[in-house]
């Protein structure tokens, strides 16, 4: 039995060793979605688990860290932050042909779309603001007190990501584009002052959460392959990106009866964030143009990756073209 590119029996073998209530061969099915690190669900009679592997092949040193994802589950667990258990880490390529880890499987629901198909209006706004409280609940934990003082660098956050983004851009450009060139001189020149250092997401959405089956509330943050410390509005700015992109602009909401739908807006998300997060900081014009700016720079990857015929993704070449459109947006906010 296979599961594409790795046999399940020496999986299997293995975990009936290192965890409890794994017996007999499992039932392996990939999780379909985008995630980078590919993910399935391992089902066993008596033990329902997922698993996180890293892609084969040659990789960048700091590509599909997902020890640093099980290593942030971890110190995660008993916090408050809604997490699944991480019960099971292996760095033996033997097993499956690359390291892996393990984490119980939640029953749940996850939504790709920021209007929420199927909810009822009324549960809507209470399961985007219990979005909001679980973002404020991580970065309240203080990534010392959990063994995470060293998961990134300290201080100079967004020093650092635009210069990261703007040399992305630059390398992988595939035309001109004035506002991408307006956003590289004006964004490291309006930094906003101080530094509060978090342990982030990276990449906060609400495809990245699952909700309680039937409870209108966040019951786990999925996806920590970005996670790092860094500076909480980032996260805080990457979620809200939903409320001034338009539904044809990767799903975005503006342009949509949001009190129809029973969705709160963006001042209301971002007041609910504040309430619950003990850093009392409010989204500046330089956040939000960051966010943008960031997301441009990573359709731009997309569409050189396309236009080379080495993007993963079928439709590369029109989530390409929204490089333009969120650097537009970004420039909106100077």
């Amino acid at each position: 039995m296979s599961a594409g590119d790795w046999a399940v029996e020496p999986l299997a073998a293995y975990l009936w060793q290192v965890l409890p209530g794994c017996s007999g061969l499992p039932q392996v099915e990939r999780i379909s979605g985008g995630q980078s690190n590919p993910t399935y669900f391992v089902t066993f009679p008596e033990r329902r688990l997922v698993l996180r592997k890293q892609p084969p092949g040659i990789l960048l040193p700091s590509a599909h860290a997902i020890d640093r994802e099980f290593r942030v589950l971890r110190a995660l667990d008993g916090t408050g932050v809604p997490v699944p258990e991480a019960l099971h880490f292996c760095e033996d390529r033997a097993i499956i042909g690359t390291p892996f880890y393990l984490m119980e499987r939640l029953e749940g629901r996850v939504f790709h779309d920021c209007t929420l198909p199927g909810v009822p209006a009324g549960h809507r706004q209470a399961m985007v603001l219990s979005v909001a409280e679980a973002l404020a609940a991580l970065h309240s934990v203080q990534p010392q007190a959990v063994g995470l003082g060293d998961f990134g660098r300290p201080g100079d956050y967004f020093a650092r990501q635009v210069s990261r983004w703007s040399r992305q851009w630059q390398e992988n450009r595939t035309r001109e584009d004035a506002a991408m060139d307006r956003l590289i001189d004006w964004l490291p020149r309006h930094i906003p002052p101080g530094e509060v250092q978090s342990i982030v997401h990276g990449d906060f959405r609400i495809g990245n959460m699952m909700f309680h089956p039937k409870e209108p509330r966040v019951i786990a943050i999925l996806d920590w392959e970005l996670a790092t410390l860094g500076h909480p509005l980032a996260d805080l700015a990457h979620f809200s990106m939903a409320y001034v992109t338009a539904p044809d602009e990767y799903g975005g909401l503006l342009g949509l009866d949001l009190a129809r739908l029973g969705l709160p807006g963006q001042a209301e998300f971002e007041e609910a964030y504040r309430r619950a997060s003990p850093h009392g900081l409010s989204l500046q014009p330089f956040h939000m143009a960051f966010a943008l700016f960031r997301w441009a720079a990573i359709f731009e990857g997309i569409a050189y990756r396309a236009q080379r015929g080495t993007a993963n993704a079928g439709n590369a070449a029109e989530i390409g073209r929204l490089s333009a459109v969120f650097a537009n947006r970004a420039v909106d906010y100077l």
